[in-house]
């Protein structure tokens, strides 16, 4: 079953977590990205500002179920599966995040090197809650009907007794009016506006996509 909501980061803010162990640095590195590509562009580009760093562990997740990590050199499942996991602790999707370590001189073993992935990605996530960078995102529906002026501010009332809103409006012969609800919430709305029309189906529904809403 599809989740209804999930939270993302805003685009254009990098959200920035540290976390220190005998020595060892461990800086995560969290921004947006709507595509596999865009994460690997995000990877290359961590990878370049910290090219004299032993390890950058990459993690990212899309809102379409696709995900994928490394642990760049690091033992197996102690690097890029715990920073993955602190991702989906958070309910975040269509964000990645590359953890940065500066070896100290001291090995942490599997379970420090776990433990320490998940806190540098947990103080970006942090970060990113303190600065008001988290954004919900919910599962949409938009509703487009056309109705003559004189119907226009009945539907207006309707839609927000639905819970909806009105996203867009264009004035011709008649007026085309779509509205967006909280996917389920539109039935309500289409059924008032069948009962309005006296039994006509006056809606177009469109197939419900993720949005902040």
């Amino acid at each position: 079953m599809q989740s209804q909501s999930y939270q993302t980061l805003a685009p254009s803010v990098e959200a920035v977590g540290e976390y220190s162990e005998k020595r060892s640095r461990f800086i995560a590195q969290l921004v947006h990205v709507e595509s596999e590509r865009e994460a690997q562009a995000f990877v290359d580009e961590v990878r370049t500002r910290h090219r004299d760093a032993r390890h950058n562990v990459p993690a990212w997740v899309l809102d379409d179920g696709r995900e994928r990590y490394s642990d760049d050199g690091e033992p197996s499942h102690t690097g890029g599966l715990p920073t993955l996991g602190a991702l989906h602790a958070a309910d975040l999707q269509n964000v990645c995040c590359v953890v940065t370590r500066y070896f100290g001189g001291t090995l942490l073993g599997p379970g420090g090197l776990k433990r320490a992935y998940e806190a540098a990605t947990k103080a970006a996530v942090h970060m990113a809650e303190q600065e008001g960078w988290l954004v919900e995102m919910t599962l949409v529906t938009t509703v487009t009907c056309v109705v003559p002026y004189a119907a226009y501010g009945k539907v207006e009332h309707m839609v927000r007794s639905c819970d909806g809103r009105i996203c867009d409006t264009i004035f011709g012969q008649d007026v085309q009016v779509t509205s967006a609800f909280r996917a389920g919430a539109e039935v309500a709305f289409v059924q008032a506006m069948r009962e309005a029309a006296s039994g006509q189906d006056l809606c177009v529904v469109h197939e419900p996509k993720f949005a902040a809403f």
